[in-house]
């Protein structure tokens, strides 16, 4: 039986209803009590902060030095420049206000500002113009209230106006072509301790660095310090770069002995100087002065020492070129430091002590007597030449004995990442925990080193067998050493490969490798611990194809870095590493590194250096004499003195 519905009282609506949110989808419409006119408030934690305005100052850069000295060079090792320190006032002035010393606000800001700037891999010089300053003092901006700092999820005390790449806490291989950093990079981890999981292999801090892949770095020589261009490697680039790259290589040598303490001058003054020059004494700012070539015109018959590169003029001559200018050497009467050992070639940048000796008939290449990078008329007599002298790596980078307590200046480049895994200040101290927790002190890690393997000369895969059978730990060994690295160079054929060699083709050569991974499958436990790296040589491919085997100034490349398969240790795989020549190993960031190059280095040298004139012996007197028998027995003991063989003694008669 059917039942009737009830019809539905319509709902009463009020006057100025709400409309639905969504009318489309018949949302029904509930009308507002008018009694509940009070505002919904929001809970404590999310009410936002009340902004105190500041007034602005216009504070002069003069009046912030001191405190921003203080703060970026004291504290921080920075170099402001006027610029950066005019943009730095202006900021402080802005945001700060009238309180920026009485309160303390300026301090605050600028020591979060000087550790933005080293956190996103600032260069050792901070500059106004850079964009990197800009973007911190623009995301600073938007932090600050009533002059300081407000600490919230866009900066905290442990990432600190994050602008680089995010780092990730697993300490794993840096990738060198997202780094732009100078003094932090990808392999600087936090400052919480690691898990230790993560730290077990040693081969994680283990990187080759190829030719391709190194960073550009140029000198700055009016900065006094590095800079980084961001351009290309390419195969042929424009002629100007050959030009740059020994100017470059001039700078650097340069400023290099500018550092020395035997090139720097005295702290006694002038007038001293001079005095103990009168009286005979040698003054140390008179032998260790460097003079420019284009300052010997009108100075024949002075003394002087130079600093220039070795070359060779069209007409055969041998030649010292600097920034300034080329001069003739006269090296007849030279003595090299030291006597033996030492190769001096055309291209390598000498110190030369000599005398300049002015041709008044000659003229300099740009006309006259002589001209900024001409050639100078006259020639310069050589007494000695000698290598410039070298610096010891905690001089330049600083390091666990990080500098002489009595020095000021401190590290030279401290904060340059040469390699882009890291500077020595940024990440030196964490890599020397991370190394003394790794590796065993008692027990020697080795990198084992190879060349010239021929693997088309059956005797050498059975060296290499002996070589790897040499680093592989005894079984019954519980803590096993195994070597970090085992790098294998070229030539790995004894002839050049696709050069039409007959026997030497692709085929051949790939068959090499095969023999050469028959050998590695019976040493899988120790292939499975180390990584292998893979150096070419001239013969191999692919620069033998164009070269015939011959030195090619192209740095050649085998291939792409790949993952060998041959056995696993705890989950980690064997790792084979193809790179260039030349290149660079590195272990633990800024601990330690190697350059590898193949090449006949001493060949070349031998081939190329110079020849310098043996001494005469010394003759007191050319007339003859006839020597007694005592004068005899004299020169006998001497030369027993001397522990050289004595002659017997001989009797010379004269006639009169």
């Amino acid at each position: 039986m059917a039942t009737a519905r009830r019809p539905e009282k319509p709902s009463a609506v009020p006057a100025n209803p709400i409309p639905s949110s969504s009318p489309a989808f018949g949302t029904p419409v509930h009308p507002i009590n008018p009694r509940r006119t009070a505002p919904i408030r929001a809970p404590p934690a999310l009410k936002p902060a009340p902004k105190t305005t500041v007034l602005p100052i216009l504070l002069p850069p003069a009046t912030l030095r001191p405190l921003a000295f203080r703060t970026f060079t004291k504290k921080h090792n920075l170099t402001l420049t006027s610029s950066a320190l005019q943009a730095l006032a202006a900021f402080v002035g802005k945001h700060c206000g009238s309180g920026w010393r009485e309160e303390g606000l300026a301090e605050k800001v600028l020591e979060e500002i000087a550790k933005s700037w080293k956190k996103c891999g600032g260069q050792v010089i901070v500059e106004g113009e850079n964009e990197t300053l800009r973007s911190i003092l623009k995301t600073l901006e938007g932090s600050m209230n009533g002059g300081r700092v407000v600490q919230g999820s866009s900066l905290s005390r442990q990432s600190s106006f994050n602008f680089g790449p995010e780092i990730s806490a697993r300490p794993a291989r840096p990738t060198l072509d997202s780094n732009t950093s100078f003094g932090m990079s990808s392999l600087q981890v936090e400052d919480k301790e690691e898990d230790e999981d993560l730290l077990t292999d040693p081969r994680e801090w283990i990187n080759v660095i190829g030719a391709f892949e190194q960073p550009k770095l140029i000198y700055n020589v009016t900065q006094k310090h590095f800079e980084k261009i961001n351009s290309k490697p390419s195969l042929f680039p424009d002629p100007s770069r050959k030009t740059e790259l020994f100017r470059q290589r001039y700078h650097i040598v340069h400023q290099r002995i500018l550092r020395n303490e035997t090139f720097q001058a005295p702290t006694f003054s002038t007038a001293r100087s001079a005095t103990l020059s009168r009286t005979g004494s040698i003054a140390i700012s008179q032998m260790n002065t460097i003079t420019p070539i284009a300052n010997l015109l009108g100075r024949t018959g002075s003394t002087h020492l130079l600093l220039g590169m070795l070359t060779v003029s069209a007409t055969g001559a041998l030649s010292l070129s600097d920034l300034t200018g080329t001069i003739t050497l006269d090296l007849q009467h030279a003595r090299p430091i030291p006597e033996n050992g030492a190769y001096f070639a055309p291209g390598m940048i000498v110190l030369v002590e000599g005398s300049y000796e002015e041709d008044a008939g000659a003229t300099s290449s740009l006309g006259g007597s002589g001209g900024i990078g001409g050639t100078i008329g006259g020639k310069f007599l050589g007494f000695s030449v000698g290598h410039p002298p070298c610096e010891r790596r905690t001089a330049t980078l600083g390091g666990a004995e990080e500098i002489d307590k009595n020095s000021l200046a401190g590290p030279a480049f401290g904060w340059t990442d040469f390699l882009g895994l890291g500077s020595q200040r940024a990440t030196g101290s964490r890599m020397n925990k991370i190394a003394s927790k790794l590796l065993d002190e008692e027990k020697a890690h080795n990198v084992v080193i190879a060349s010239e393997l021929h693997l088309d000369v059956p005797s050498t895969l059975s060296a290499l067998r002996t070589l790897l059978r040499t680093y592989t730990p005894d079984p019954t060994d519980a803590h096993p050493i195994y070597p970090l690295a085992i790098v294998l160079m070229g030539n790995f054929s004894s002839k050049a490969s696709l050069a039409g060699v007959p026997g030497a083709g692709s085929i051949e050569y790939k068959e090499h490798f095969d023999a050469l991974a028959s050998v590695l499958a019976d040493f899988q436990q120790l292939i499975a611990h180390t990584t292998l790296v893979f150096v070419p040589g001239d013969n191999d491919a692919w620069p033998s194809a164009f070269s015939a085997g011959a030195a090619t100034p192209l740095p050649p490349q085998t291939s792409n870095r790949e993952v060998w398969g041959t056995g696993k240790a705890k989950g980690k795989e064997g790792e084979v590493i193809w790179t260039s020549n030349p290149s660079r190993l590195n272990w633990f960031g800024v601990k330690g590194e190697m350059a590898i190059l193949r090449d006949d280095v001493a060949g070349r040298l031998q081939r190329t250096s110079i020849r310098f004139n043996k001494p005469e012996p010394d003759v007191e007197d050319e007339m003859p004499y006839a020597p007694s028998a005592q004068q005899n027995e004299l020169e006998a003991q001497d030369a027993m003195d001397l522990d050289l063989p004595a002659a017997p003694p001989t009797t010379k008669t004269t006639t009169r």
